[in-house]
C-alpha cells in the first residue's frame, strides 16, 4: 500500500521571469489557490497524507503556505470572516508535509533522490509541482490501483500531438488492455523522428523503492541533468513497469500560455465570476481581429 508522495518543487521556474524572481512557480495561482495546492489536494483525495515537498532556495513562501498563519487567524477571527478562516486553516491541515533541500538544481531524478531517506524502502508516488490535473478519480489513486494490481512501478500517460513528444519522456509499450500498457523502454525528449509513440508520462508515477539504486547510478542526461526517465529505463531493464493512460484533463501550467488557459478555463467553472467572465470573453472576441 502506498502511503507516501514526493513533490519535486525547487526548480527556478526562468519561463515565468520576472514574476518568479521573489516566489517560486507552484506558488503562481490558478484564479485565487496556488497551483502546488491543487496537487497536494490530489494526494489527500487519494488518501495520501505524507507528503514529502523537495524544495531549493527562495522556495519559502511554500514553507510558509502550508503552515499556520496564527497572526492572519486572529485577524479573521476579529472581522467575523469565518468562511475565510475555515480556507486558510484548512491549508495547514491538509497533510502532513516535510520538507527536503535539494541543494544543487540537477533534475528531477536528483530531486526524487533527495527523498530517499523519508521514503525509506516503501513504494511512493511522485506528483510533479507545475501540472493540475482534474478527474473524476483523483489521478493518483488511478495509479495507485493498477500499483495494487501488480506491486510494479507504474506511470501515468497520455497520448499528445506527435509534434510535442520532444517536451516529454516517452514510452514505448505494448497495450495489454484497454488504456494499460506494459512498458519496453522509455526515452527523455527524444526528437520527433526517434520518439518509439506520441504516448508521454504525464507528470505522475508511482514508483517502487529500488528507484533510488537506479537514480544513484544515473549518469546527467538531457540538459546536463539526472533524469528520472533514464533510471526508469535502467530500472524496466530489470523489473516490468506499467504505464496508465489517464482518464481526466492534465493542465500544464509550467509555461505561460498553459498557464493562462488554465486560469481561464477555471475561473469559469467559479460560480461568482463564471458569468462576468463569460460576458468579458464574448465582448473582448467581437473586438479581435480574424
Amino acid at each position: 500500500m502506498i502511503r507516501k508522495a514526493v513533490i519535486p518543487a525547487a526548480g527556478f521556474g526562468t519561463r515565468f521571469l520576472p514574476a518568479t524572481k521573489s516566489q517560486p512557480k507552484e506558488m503562481l495561482p490558478i484564479v485565487d489557490t496556488p497551483t502546488i495546492q491543487y496537487v497536494v489536494q490530489e494526494a489527500v483525495d487519494s488518501g495520501i497524507t505524507d507528503i514529502i515537498m523537495v524544495i531549493g532556495k527562495g522556495k519559502r513562501a511554500i514553507e510558509e503556505h502550508f503552515d499556520r498563519s496564527f497572526q492572519l487567524e486572529t485577524q479573521l477571527v476579529a472581522q467575523g470572516k469565518s468562511r475565510e478562516l475555515e480556507l486558510i486553516r484548512h491549508i495547514s491541515d491538509m497533510a502532513n508535509i516535510h520538507f527536503v533541500w535539494q541543494k544543487e538544481l540537477r533534475g528531477l531524478g536528483d530531486a526524487v533522490y533527495c527523498a530517499r531517506h523519508h521514503v525509506g524502502d516503501e513504494p511512493f508516488v511522485v506528483l510533479l509541482g507545475d501540472t493540475v490535473i482534474r478527474a473524476e478519480v483523483p489521478a493518483v489513486s488511478q495509479l495507485m490501483n493498477v500499483f495494487e494490481r501488480y506491486q510494479e512501478s507504474t506511470v501515468l500517460l497520455e497520448e499528445v500531438d506527435r509534434s510535442m513528444v520532444s517536451r516529454y519522456g516517452v514510452i514505448d509499450g505494448r497495450e495489454i488492455e484497454e488504456g494499460l500498457f506494459l512498458i519496453k523502454d522509455l526515452v527523455e525528449k527524444p526528437d520527433i523522428d526517434d520518439a518509439p509513440s506520441n504516448l508521454v508520462i504525464a507528470s505522475r508515477y508511482a514508483l517502487t523503492p529500488d528507484i533510488f539504486e537506479h537514480l544513484s547510478a544515473t549518469k546527467p542526461g538531457k540538459g546536463d541533468e539526472i533524469q528520472l526517465t533514464d533510471a526508469m529505463r535502467s530500472l524496466v531493464a530489470e523489473k516490468a513497469m506499467y504505464g496508465l493512460r489517464l482518464n481526466g484533463k492534465r493542465y500544464d501550467v509550467g509555461n505561460k500560455l498553459g498557464f493562462l488557459k488554465t486560469n481561464i478555463e477555471f475561473a469559469l467553472q467559479r460560480d461568482d465570476i463564471a458569468a462576468e467572465l463569460r460576458a468579458f470573453i464574448r465582448a473582448l472576441a467581437k473586438t479581435l481581429p480574424e
